[in-house]
């Protein structure tokens, strides 16, 4: 099992060596004169040259490249070319907020897709055709359309939750799931109805198996055989689609955190991305990416505990 968690972190190594590199040969390439668009029109070619050394943009692009991978393997992104604030602190206020409404939405969905899809599998009838039903709107319905629902029906209308801002886990550790459990709801929708769907399916292939035939012929309760047997052969499945849905989230957050107004690093990632604010971009890519790589780390592993014959891949 050692082998194979270092393998799999190894590989999460590599991928967010890759994509960082490629994020900054990429924004190098299209990027015209960084110190030019930072100090605005009206600056002169003097400002300009002394702005594009302070920046380091005049040196050869495998120097920067260098000189910004030595520090970002200390998790030191630089500072922003715009507001000089550390890109690092930056992340620091506002990661916590992104990454806490979407964990939160992630744990949601894996919950109600385990109950229901096994439900759905094992009962059927008016509960699956529920299912059915809530996974083709829940998966077609955007995640703002859900948001916006929710903001006026629990927030504005009856002020069960606050509709915008956070309150951060410092303050209140209640406030703050209680501040971002509209957001978590909103996001998980649709990771909701595509795992359920996911579980359901591998839970009716488990128990149309043989082996749930011998262990029904030997007298089993069928409690321990959905839940011991039939549920560990079939959670892969839905581990894996979690893991998809997980990005998913990450790319959906951006468009929530301006609905509800949430100081998250999607605000910042798109601010950044739009001034060409290459310390913002990478700082944000590195840090999405760990995540990524993180959770996938966790589903491999979970999925080598349920399956043994996937550590010797």
């Amino acid at each position: 099992m050692f082998w194979f968690i270092l393998r799999r972190v190894g590989a999460g190594l590599v991928l967010i060596l890759v994509v960082a590199s490629i994020t900054f040969f990429a924004m190098r390439i299209t990027s015209s004169n960084p110190a030019a668009a930072v100090l605005g029109e009206g600056a002169t070619r003097e400002a300009i040259a002394q702005k594009a050394v302070e920046l380091g943009v005049n040196r050869p692009a495998l120097v920067q490249y260098w000189d910004w991978l030595s520090h970002a393997v200390r998790l030191d992104f630089g500072r922003s070319w715009y507001s000089s604030v550390p890109v690092t602190e930056d992340l620091g206020i506002r990661l916590p907020v992104t990454m806490g409404f979407v964990a939160m939405g992630l744990m949601i969905s894996a919950a109600f897709a385990l109950v229901f899809g096994v439900i759905a599998a094992v009962r059927g009838g008016w509960i699956d055709r529920a299912l059915q039903i809530f996974a083709t709107i829940g998966f077609g319905i955007p995640a703002y359309i859900v948001a916006l629902f929710l903001a006026f029906q629990l927030a504005i209308d009856r002020h069960l939750f606050p509709a915008t801002g956070v309150t951060t886990w410092g303050e209140s550790p209640l406030g703050y799931i209680h501040s971002l459990t509209l957001p978590a709801i909103s996001i998980a929708i649709g990771a909701m109805a595509s795992t359920a769907q996911q579980v359901r399916g591998a839970m009716i292939d488990q128990l149309d198996g043989d082996y749930v035939r011998t262990l029904r012929s030997r007298g089993l309760a069928e409690r321990k055989i959905i839940f011991k047997h039939a549920l560990r052969n079939g959670a892969p499945a839905a581990l894996t689609t979690l893991g998809v849905q997980f990005i998913a989230m990450l790319g959906g957050a951006v468009v929530l955190e301006q609905v509800f107004n949430l100081p998250g690093i999607g605000s910042i990632a798109a601010m950044g991305a739009q001034r060409g604010d290459q310390p913002i971009v990478l700082g944000v890519v590195v840090v999405m990416v760990m995540a990524v790589v993180v959770v996938n780390t966790i589903i491999d592993i979970a999925y080598g505990l349920l399956n043994p014959k996937v550590r010797v891949k």
